[in-house]
C-alpha cells in the first residue's frame, strides 16, 4: 500500500510536469512537419521505392536508374499526381510525429530544467529525453507510416489506371481499414521493432542539435536560450541530421522492407540475412542519396519553421528590454520577416 508521503510526492511531480507543458511546441512542430512534407514528398516517394528495390528484377516493379529517372518514370506512368502517392498519410504522419515529438521533448526538457532555460542538461540527458519522446511518438504514429509505405509502393498498372476502384488501396482511410481487416493490429504495427531502433536516430539528431546550439552560445559568451539567426538554425539542423543519418540509416531500409506489401519476410533477422546474401552491406544503404537530398532540406525547413513559430508564440506583449535583448533586435526582425513570408505561402 502506498504511503501518504509517496502519494503526495507523485502528485507534486505530476503537477510540476503539467506546469511546464507548452502547447506552442505542439503547434509549431505540426506546422513544420506539414509544410516540409507538402514541398518534399516526391523525394520521399522515390526514396522508399529505392529502399525496397532488391536489385534482381523483382516482378511488378520498374527499374530506376537514379533520382531524376525515377521521377520521370513516375510522371510518365501516373502523371504529376503520381509523385504525390501516399502524401495524405505522410502529411498526417509528419505533422503528428513532429508535433508530438517537439511537444513531449520540450515538456520533459523544461521540467528537467525546472523552468530555468540557462540550465545545461548535457548530452546524455538530451539523448534520454529525445529517446523517450521518440518512443511515445512512434507508438502513436506507426499505423500511419505503414499506410504511407503501402500507398507509396502501389505501382500503377494500365488496369489500375483504367479502373481506379481495382487498386488495392484507394486512400489513407481505406488502407488503414483494409490492413486492419486483413492483418489485424499486427499489420498496422509492422516495422515497429526497427522503428524502435530508429528512435536512436531522432535521439542522436536532437542531442547533436542541442549540443551545437549550446557550444555555439558558450563560444559567443551569450545565454543558452539566446535566439539565433535563421542561418544558424539551418546549419545546426543540417549537421545534426547528417550525423544521425550516417549512423542509423540501415534501420529505415529494414523497416521499409517489412512494410512492403509485395514481399514477405520472417522478421528483422530474415530481412538482414536476405539483404546481406543478395545485396551485400551496401544494400543497407539503398536509397541513401535520395534520402539525404530529401531529408536535409526537410529537416532544415522543419527546425527553422519550428524555431520561428515558437519564438512568435512565446514573445511577451510587454517586456523590459535587457542589453542582450537589444543586441538581438536586428536578428529577430529578420526572423519575423521570414516567418511572415512562410505563413503567407
Amino acid at each position: 500500500m502506498e504511503s501518504p508521503d509517496s502519494s503526495t510526492a507523485n502528485k507534486t511531480d505530476t503537477d510540476s510536469l503539467l506546469r511546464h507543458i507548452r502547447f506552442e511546441h505542439l503547434y509549431a512542430g505540426i506546422s513544420g512537419g506539414v509544410v516540409s512534407t507538402l514541398i518534399l514528398h516526391p523525394l520521399d516517394l522515390v526514396k522508399i521505392r529505392f529502399q525496397v528495390n532488391e536489385g534482381h528484377g523483382a516482378s511488378g516493379r520498374p527499374a530506376y536508374q537514379g533520382i531524376m529517372h525515377a521521377m520521370r518514370t513516375i510522371v510518365k506512368n501516373s502523371g504529376f499526381v503520381g509523385l504525390y502517392q501516399g502524401v495524405t498519410p505522410n502529411i498526417w504522419g509528419a505533422g503528428i510525429s513532429w508535433g508530438f515529438y517537439f511537444f513531449f521533448y520540450n515538456s520533459m526538457k523544461t521540467w528537467m530544467q525546472d523552468g530555468d532555460a540557462q540550465k545545461n542538461l548535457g548530452a546524455a540527458t538530451h539523448l534520454a529525453l529525445a529517446s523517450t519522446a521518440g518512443f511515445a511518438t512512434l507508438s502513436i504514429t506507426n499505423p500511419i507510416w505503414v499506410t504511407k509505405t503501402r500507398l507509396c509502393l502501389q505501382y500503377e498498372s494500365s488496369e489500375a489506371r483504367a479502373k481506379p476502384d481495382k487498386r488495392r488501396y484507394r486512400g489513407m482511410v481505406h488502407a488503414l481499414a483494409k490492413i486492419y481487416k486483413e492483418e489485424g493490429m499486427r499489420g498496422l504495427y509492422k516495422g515497429f521493432v526497427p522503428g524502435m531502433l530508429g528512435i536512436s536516430h531522432g535521439a542522436l539528431q536532437f542531442m547533436a542539435y542541442e549540443e551545437l546550439k549550446t557550444i555555439y552560445n558558450q563560444y559567443r559568451e551569450q545565454p543558452l536560450d539566446t535566439r539565433l539567426g535563421s542561418g544558424e538554425y539551418i546549419l545546426f539542423a543540417a549537421v545534426s541530421k547528417m550525423f544521425a543519418a550516417s549512423l542509423t540509416y540501415p534501420y529505415q531500409v529494414i523497416r521499409s522492407r517489412l512494410q512492403d506489401q509485395h514481399r514477405q519476410y520472417g522478421g528483422v533477422r530474415d530481412v538482414c540475412r536476405q539483404i546481406l546474401k543478395k545485396e551485400s552491406v551496401l544494400g543497407f544503404y539503398k536509397g541513401f542519396s535520395p534520402y539525404m537530398v530529401h531529408m536535409t532540406p526537410n529537416i532544415c525547413m522543419v527546425f527553422l519553421l519550428y524555431e520561428l513559430l515558437v519564438q512568435a508564440g512565446t514573445e511577451p506583449p510587454f517586456a523590459v528590454k535587457t542589453e542582450a535583448a537589444e543586441i538581438q533586435d536586428t536578428r529577430k526582425t529578420k526572423n519575423q520577416r521570414m516567418l511572415i513570408l512562410i505563413t503567407r505561402i
